[in-house]
């Protein structure tokens, strides 16, 4: 894709289990000039779709809209189980400025896809992290604190109206919180127990929130078709809280419980940085670069 102006976006969908509706959310983005499909993953236990797209910034808005209408029409919130938070059928829609692309531009995509959507869909819209409207609304566990069950309440508070939309969430689709950020890596860690308190008690000495690395979100799941749990984290600054060490202060708590890690997993892309640097890590190397990858040569 030879474009000047690039952007990622990263959309989330209530839908991880049926997979038509997953096909026909996924197929908003293919074959669309302008857009590239890099990846979509869904998680029956999180019953979550997880997409990246890339594009030139009005060609992802278009793709983004559609998306979205569909999903809207599609997913109904009030059948919706799983082990991941939500508040909406399109629960969260982050823009990522990729190249020749500055974060005030992606906070202004963001605005115009969150005041178009909430216009054509009759749907509320929450701004989130650089696009926030306030200071309280940047963090996005604190906008989706309730989830859908309780979202009628909430936005009967006048610190929880919504930036754009109705005063009142969708019957089946809830709200949306859309925003502008930097990369983030979604890593997940399992552990072998069934014990949800055990990767709940985890998690919180991981986090931020509970005195843990400084650019980690985290939280317990379970994983039931597997009868494991797995700490659940969103690196939100690589470069500052790195994917070894997330992985590393999730095994020293674990042994405390006499818990052990049998797996890890990334969801949807992470940038080659993260990984080199956590090779670089559990290999000893000495003073490792990107420019030693071979195939950062052949993208030049």
């Amino acid at each position: 894709m030879s474009l000047n102006k690039i952007i990622e976006c990263v959309p989330n969908f209530s839908e991880g289990r049926d997979l038509d509706k997953v096909d026909k959310i996924a197929n908003a983005f293919r074959a669309k000039e302008g857009v590239k499909l890099l990846d979509y993953s869904t998680d029956k236990d999180h019953n979550r779709m997880v997409v990246t797209v890339v594009g030139e910034p009005e060609a992802v808005k278009k793709a983004v809209i559609e998306a979205i209408g569909i999903a809207v029409e599609i997913i109904d919130l009030n059948h919706h189980k799983g082990q991941h938070p939500r508040m909406g059928a399109v629960d969260v829609v982050p823009f990522i400025p990729i190249r020749n692309v500055s974060m005030e531009e992606a906070i202004a995509l963001s605005k115009e896809v969150a005041k178009e959507v909430a216009n054509k869909y009759n749907l509320p819209i929450y701004l989130y992290e650089k696009a926030a409207s306030a200071a309280y609304r940047e963090n996005l566990a604190t906008i989706r604190k309730g989830e859908f069950e309780e979202l009628k309440e909430k936005m009967k508070i006048p610190e929880w109206k919504p930036d754009f939309g109705p005063a009142q969430p969708h019957p089946t689709a809830g709200a949306t919180v859309i925003g502008a950020r930097m990369p983030l890596v979604a890593y997940n860690v399992n552990l072998n127990t069934d014990k949800l308190e055990i990767a709940d008690a985890i998690a919180k000495k991981v986090r931020f929130l509970g005195g843990g690395l400084r650019f980690c979100k985290a939280m317990g799941v379970e994983l039931n078709e597997r009868g494991i749990v797995q700490v659940s984290m969103n690196l939100t600054d690589f470069t500052k809280t790195a994917i070894y060490r997330a992985h590393e202060l999730v095994r020293i708590e674990a042994n405390r419980y006499g818990v052990t890690i049998v797996g890890a997993e990334i969801i949807g892309l992470v940038p080659m940085d993260a990984l080199i640097d956590t090779a670089a890590y559990y290999l000893g190397l000495e003073d490792f670069s990107t420019k030693q990858v071979l195939e950062t040569h052949l993208m030049e």
